[in-house]
């Protein structure tokens, strides 16, 4: 089982020096990656419903906290270390042109030595994807449509892709990725997030507890799509305990993240650099 921290994007890890010093602790201490969470602008009324909270509001009620962008925070650490990876938990994919996506994308693991996660989710504030312009209604179809835009980008050198959204016909995107792709894990906390995760994705990350069926579901669908279920990497959040682990480990999920500020019902949170490094050994007995 692999561990790794999360959302190491907010915080006191806004801080250029406190991020560096976080994910080179991380690093040293053992940790297989280090996950950052995204939205460009969160309007301040808004009717749609957090998903991931009972009262449909987001953790603390404040949406006027600083968030750097992911993937330029995840440049900024990747020239500062050399082994752990880098994610997105998740890149709210289909607010993003998917061309422009592949390009970044495919520059930042170059230059980072193919260490690039690439977490994608749908997204859920319909009022934030009208600030930026993104189409709201056909979300789902437009996320699966970007990934394969990606995925052709990254595959071919001289690209062609005909879609419902993005249609091109030899087009150099270069550079590509050192190994002709990079993982796309799916993120979500629902049955269409799983069933998207079994039938495209190389990994299913819900977000929050441990909910046996939404895994189940991601590989059975990966199966009914001739797909090897066993391939299809899942990564949890940390439990509400240690004891936790072993429910985790009967699962077969491949990754756990420990969050770098308290979250409600997690039993653990890594909030300096001294206790990352303070994780080295059960890191080491688990690997």
């Amino acid at each position: 089982m692999k561990f790794g921290l999360r959302y190491c994007n907010t915080g006191r890890f806004i801080d250029s020096a406190h991020a560096v010093e976080l994910i080179i602790a991380a690093e040293e201490a053992g940790f297989d990656s280090a996950w950052t969470v995204e939205h460009t602008v969160i309007p301040e009324l808004h009717a749609s419903k957090y998903p991931y909270s009972k009262d449909g509001r987001m953790a603390g009620d404040r949406y006027d906290l600083p968030l750097p962008d992911p993937l330029i925070w995840m440049a900024y650490v990747a020239a500062h270390t050399t082994r752990i990876k880098l994610g997105t938990g998740i890149l709210i994919l289909p607010q993003h042109n998917p061309v422009v996506v592949a390009k970044q994308i495919a520059t930042l693991d170059l230059m980072s030595g193919s260490r690039v996660l690439l977490g994608i989710g749908v997204g859920w504030m319909r009022e934030e994807f009208d600030v930026i312009g993104a189409s709201f209604d056909d979300r789902a179809a437009r996320t699966d449509e970007y990934v394969a835009v990606m995925r052709a980008l990254w595959s071919q050198q001289k690209a062609s892709f005909y879609g419902d959204f993005f249609r091109f016909d030899n087009v150099y995107c270069l550079p590509r990725p050192s190994e002709g792709s990079v993982p796309v894990i799916v993120g979500g906390h629902s049955r269409a997030a799983a069933r998207r995760a079994g039938r495209i994705g190389d990994g299913f990350f819900p977000a929050r507890e441990l909910p046996e069926d939404l895994i189940a579901l991601a590989r059975t669908t990966a199966e009914s799509n001739g797909r090897d279920p066993d391939e299809l990497e899942i990564t949890v959040s940390y439990p509400a305990s240690d004891d936790g682990l072993d429910a985790l480990t009967a699962l077969h999920v491949d990754r756990v993240l420990v969050p770098v500020s308290p979250q409600p019902g997690m039993g653990a949170t890594i909030r300096s650099p001294e206790e990352a490094l303070a994780w080295k050994s059960k890191l080491e007995d688990f690997a």
